[in-house]
């Protein structure tokens, strides 16, 4: 740290001081209420979560609180899971409480985004922020979209939470990201020419499908008959089977390969003991295999009858739908076609709206496809999230004629 303060102290006539210390065990804010000089923190912040952290039994980790103020289920499930530079950054906020000066920082884009969006909840006097992405498969190996993030902080400057996105370090063609109604924006321009078209809708896009055990529920159909994922072959009867498209069809635009998904239910905890009287053979091939149908892990299956599976209702059946992978990083919407007669099911990567006819199908495919719509969804979606596509943000598309459409 010696030679660094030498290097920086000959640059001119000005007075630079460097502190180095371990972050979670300094007491930052007593150490820089001493300081009344502008402040410039900069580095390279760990790119990991809590979870993982905890899972490798590191020490190195915040206190554990819920500071993001989560609620109920959220507090103690997956949104409680947050990047350890979330943290650090968050506490480094409070450091520009009432002094100027810059963060520039090596964190993952969407952590960045995060930050951006805390400093306008805590009305931090942010007066520029900038995102200047970089390749972190090059640079670090790290399969992940990363930036430098820079925030300029000035207490007699008015605000402004708007962030310029530069593709690399050496651009200087940026787009803008901000915050309008509620929303993080990935492009104000667009956003701004086409919010008209989002509003209430009486549409509302579903996931597919949740089972949690494609080798026993989902089938391929082969000359010889139906075979599961554990290369049996299964003689049940037809009726619940339904063609099964999975997202990285409906991403890729495949065509349908011959797979099948057994729909044990028409609703949510729909009592599954008619497949007994019914479809016997179904029946005994599930208790065939209901040590791993039992075994699977999440809670929603031990409150729910046997066999149970998620996201089926009236909207699964009806034989028109369109659909999109949430997965892929692309906005290419599907029309799909009921196939042998049944409307085809998907997994739960892929987000859906169905359809009694298909003219309605047609009509709500030329409007998805549109310029237009097209722009205003791309505002609302940053395509370097591992899930870029949700179905909040489809949800959030006005219909003129949602009647007709649902």
């Amino acid at each position: 740290m010696e030679i660094l303060d030498n290097k920086l102290s000959s640059i001119g006539n000005i007075n630079i001081h460097i502190k180095q210390s371990d972050f979670f065990s300094t007491n930052w804010k007593e150490n820089l209420s001493k300081i009344n000089d502008k402040l410039l923190v900069i580095g390279n912040l760990p790119w990991v979560t809590n979870s993982t952290q905890g899972s490798l039994r590191s020490n190195n980790l915040p206190e554990k609180n819920n500071f993001l103020g989560f609620k109920g289920v959220d507090a103690i499930t997956g949104k409680a899971n947050f990047d350890i530079s979330e943290w650090m950054l968050i506490e480094n906020l409070s450091w520009f409480h009432n002094k100027n000066g810059t963060i520039a920082m090596l964190v993952k884009t969407a952590v960045a985004r995060k930050i951006i969006a805390y400093a306008k909840k805590s009305n931090a006097h942010l007066i520029n922020a900038s995102i200047y992405k970089i390749n972190a498969k090059e640079l670090f190996n790290a399969s992940v979209d990363a930036c430098l993030m820079v925030l300029v902080f000035d207490q007699k400057s008015t605000p402004c939470y708007d962030c310029s996105v530069f593709d690399s370090l050496n651009t200087t063609d940026c787009t803008t990201i901000g915050h309008r109604d509620g929303l993080t924006i990935s492009n104000l321009d667009d956003y701004n020419q086409l919010k008209n078209l989002l509003g209430s809708s009486s549409i509302k896009w579903r996931s597919g499908i949740k089972h949690d055990l494609s080798s026993v529920i989902e089938l391929t159909r082969d000359e010889r008959g139906y075979i599961n994922g554990l290369g049996e072959y299964v003689d049940i009867e037809p009726d619940i089977l339904y063609p099964l498209m999975k997202g990285s069809d409906i991403g890729s635009g495949n065509e349908w390969r011959n797979k099948f998904a057994i729909v044990t239910q028409k609703a949510i905890g729909m009592d599954t003991s008619y497949i007994r009287e019914k479809y016997p053979k179904t029946w005994d091939y599930l208790l065939s295999h209901s040590e791993k149908l039992d075994a699977r892990g999440s809670s929603i299956y031990k409150k729910n009858p046997r066999f149970s599976i998620f996201g089926v209702g009236d909207y699964s059946f009806k034989m028109w739908k369109i659909a999109i992978c949430s997965l892929y990083k692309n906005l290419s919407f599907r029309l799909v076609e009921p196939i042998e007669r049944k409307p085809v099911q998907f997994d739960d990567t892929v987000y859906f709206i169905s359809f009694n006819s298909k003219e309605e199908a047609k009509n709500a495919y030329s409007y998805l496809t549109s310029d237009s719509v097209q722009k205003i969804l791309n505002s609302l979606i940053f395509w370097g999230d591992k899930r870029p596509i949700k179905a909040s943000i489809l949800n959030l598309l006005k219909w003129e004629d949602s009647e007709n459409h649902h």
